[in-house]
């Protein structure tokens, strides 16, 4: 059940059936920060993985599979650090404008985790940071679009402000996508703000060549990697939150280092139930799952180095973030 690589590069994550995406950012006047909201159909299941040792992140412990809801009402990945994880309550006050969430006495609830990277100040002005206005608007541009839109790349939404290498190169937003044999879709979007580089460069230079970059006269490394992986098979909670982690080893296969003490990498998975997995008989529940979680770890890795790929090299007041060099697809 695999794919070719030409299949993967034209890849994105609405080609899951009922996923759409939207982005807001600014890159002037002291800003360079945004926001992005993934938008799943209703009654989308999803769960987390939270493997960074700093990550900013709001109502994930939602998403335990132990907890009462196990559906997600929409994504929020954004800049700002901490602070910018108040984009959620913006993207929540569509949701509830939509009636889209866990009904309760008098309206509804919506599930609306979301996480955030360090990008603070890169646009030369600290205080320049996402809002809830901001969230709102990514969260109405993602319901005004249409099935199966193209998904922006680049230095957009959560990307505007991601940065790799320690600062040296500019991280972006990627996007990817498979259709395993059975026809199941598992699509990724990856935003890249990572302390590490591209693999690629790993196996071309030796350790002592990340070393003198960590020598470099610059703050401490704060970053994350973010990703949403999305598939539109039937999974419950508790196996999108194996799918979560399994997508983990697409973002190590991607970067190194990850998942460090200075990275928030998080990983959420949504599951449309739109298509159900050959569950006959437990092994072959055992090897859908397999396949699947498998197959979400390559595109994972696939979004993460699109993104790399995509970037658009910055100058702002607080410094110049080239575009990492050579082809990394």
């Amino acid at each position: 059940m695999e794919a070719t690589e030409e299949s993967r590069a034209k890849g994105k994550i609405t080609d899951v059936p009922g996923i759409r995406v939207g982005h807001q950012q600014k890159s002037d006047g002291g800003w360079l920060s945004g926001v992005t909201v993934v938008l799943p159909p209703a009654g989308t299941v999803g769960s987390v993985d939270v493997r960074g040792g700093g990550p900013g992140t709001h109502e994930t412990d939602a998403l335990d599979p132990t907890t009462l809801v196990s559906t997600v009402d929409a994504v929020v990945l954004t800049g700002g650090s901490a602070y910018g994880l108040v984009a959620a309550h913006g993207a929540q006050r569509w949701c509830e404008e939509q009636g889209r969430g866990f009904a309760v006495t008098g309206g509804v609830v919506p599930i609306v985790p979301a996480a955030a990277i360090f990008d603070l100040g890169r646009g030369g002005d600290f205080n320049a940071r996402p809002d809830a206005e901001m969230g709102y608007a990514a969260a109405a541009v993602a319901g005004s679009q249409t099935e199966g839109h193209d998904v922006e790349r680049g230095n957009v939404g959560a990307g505007t402000g991601a940065v790799m290498g320690r600062g040296k190169y500019k991280g972006a937003v990627g996007t990817a996508s498979v259709t395993l044999d059975n026809g199941v879709v598992i699509g990724a979007l990856a935003v890249v703000n990572a302390v590490g580089l591209p693999v690629v460069e790993f196996a071309e230079t030796t350790a002592g060549d990340f070393a003198g970059l960590n020598q470099r006269n610059v703050p401490p490394p704060l970053n994350t990697t973010l990703v949403v992986v999305a598939t539109d098979a039937v999974l419950d909670a508790a196996e999108c939150k194996r799918t979560a982690s399994a997508a983990h080893a697409g973002l190590a296969r991607a970067l190194n280092p990850s998942h460090t003490l200075a990275d928030g990498d998080t990983v959420f998975c949504l599951a449309t139930g739109a298509r159900g997995l050959d569950r006959s008989t437990e092994a072959a529940r055992q090897i859908s799952l397999f396949t699947l979680q498998s197959a979400a770890a390559d595109v994972v890795r696939v979004a993460i180095l699109d993104g790399v790929s995509s970037a658009q090299p910055v100058t702002t007041p607080a410094g110049e973030f080239g575009a990492y060099p050579g082809n990394v697809r």
